[in-house]
């Protein structure tokens, strides 16, 4: 007798309502919306929003994009894809610079897929992976994407840098830059913080003793066939007073939606996060005084450069954390879609530390999330009020 799983989890019938996959876009007036699978022919993405006339160049995309490809040290899942971005439309020659700008149109991306191997997926299409989403994709919908994960696979985060490039490029004067301060249990020694590292290690890390220390840790990882979690922060510099709205568009809320939509994020924290509540008043108020460049002066920045979910003006710091790989090769108990006890281990090409290449992933969704906020801030007030005020 044939088994069937539609039955068993009580989902409703295609074309009803909850059986379509939905939520693929991300954003306001600056939006992205991706499509693709981890082990189709291609994933892309639709930038729309992007205002006209900004030079834009495939170079600059792919710079970023770089950073995220797979398969540059041992430390990363050893999937060789070249990652090379095509701009399919919401572009043309500028001829008066020579150069290719944006036209306000739809910006159309696309990466094809071209190292997949999905038979390393075969013995396991019928089990779900515990720690991954395959049960809960599978009571959803009825179906799922066994081979490598589908829509949920990480793959789909480097569409997600690709359209941080350019939302970087609405912001100009705004500076992005994330770097990894926890592997594991192993953390930095912030009195060693050096942007300048965060680019000469495999971890984005920009303590370099930490770094060497988390090559030996990880390889110990790595070669056990387990993983490892990590916490990244971000930090943008150049954003001014006043980006962000009241109650349901706080720019904070915003930041905590785009990061915790990213694979394998189990919490976010803005400033100083869960630690404030360790904090008395007086230690966690940001107290000012009058500046000398026509703007006050924080003396502390334990908010994270937001208030009231608008921006003040310091810098905005960002933390989230990522949990370990869930794709190990100990043997793990779970079920399969018929409702049967399974022992099983994954085989194919992992990450023993996905947070490594979740740096520019989170770089990527706080420049969408900035970039968003930027067009949203002009259409509201414009170039925004003028500070210290004048005495009536």
């Amino acid at each position: 007798m044939e088994r069937s799983c539609s039955r068993q989890w009580n989902r409703p019938p295609v074309g009803q309502p909850g059986s379509d996959m939905s939520h693929n876009s991300f954003g306001h007036l600056f939006r992205i919306s991706t499509f693709g699978e981890s082990h189709g022919p291609a994933i892309g993405c639709v930038v729309d929003g992007c205002p006209p006339l900004i030079a834009l160049d495939p170079a600059e995309i792919q710079f970023f994009l770089d950073q995220r490809r797979p398969g540059q040290s041992r430390f990363t899942t050893q999937r060789q894809e070249p990652d090379q971005v095509k701009i399919l439309s919401g572009v043309m020659l500028d001829e008066k610079t020579g150069k290719q700008v944006t036209t306000g149109a739809s910006i159309g991306l696309l990466i094809e897929n071209v190292d997949q191997r999905s038979k390393d997926y075969g013995e396991i299409k019928d089990s779900y992976r515990p720690g991954h989403a395959d049960f809960t994709y599978d009571a959803k919908y009825g179906i799922r994407d066994y081979r490598g994960g589908g829509r949920s696979s990480a793959r789909e985060t480097a569409m997600r840098v690709a359209a941080g490039a350019i939302a970087r490029k609405v912001i100009p004067h705004v500076q992005v830059r994330g770097a990894l301060v926890q592997m594991g249990p192993h953390k930095i020694d912030r009195s060693n913080w050096d942007w300048n590292e965060v680019h000469n290690n495999p971890f984005f890390c920009p303590d370099a003793k930490a770094a060497a220390d988390w090559e030996v840790y990880l390889d110990g990882v790595r070669k056990a066939g387990s993983s490892c979690g990590a916490i990244i922060e971000l930090v943008a510099d150049g954003v001014p007073p006043g980006w962000g709205a009241p109650i349901y568009g706080k720019l904070d809320a915003e930041l905590a939606s785009a990061l915790m939509s990213i694979n394998a994020v189990k919490a976010v924290e803005i400033g100083d996060g869960m630690a404030s509540a360790a904090l008395t008043g007086e230690e966690n108020a940001d107290e000012m005084r009058a500046g000398s460049h026509g703007m006050p002066e924080f003396l502390a920045n334990h908010a994270g450069g937001i208030l009231g979910g608008i921006s003040t003006g310091q810098q905005i710091v960002a933390r989230f954390a990522v949990k370990p790989t869930s794709s190990i090769l100990t043997p793990r108990k779970s079920v399969d879609r018929y409702g049967a006890d399974v022992d099983l281990r994954t085989k194919g090409r992992h990450d023993p530390c996905v947070g490594i290449r979740g740096v520019p992933v989170g770089e990527a969704m706080m420049a969408i999330v900035l970039a968003d906020a930027f067009l949203r801030h002009r259409a509201q007030v414009g170039a925004g009020s003028s500070w210290p005020f004048e005495r009536s």
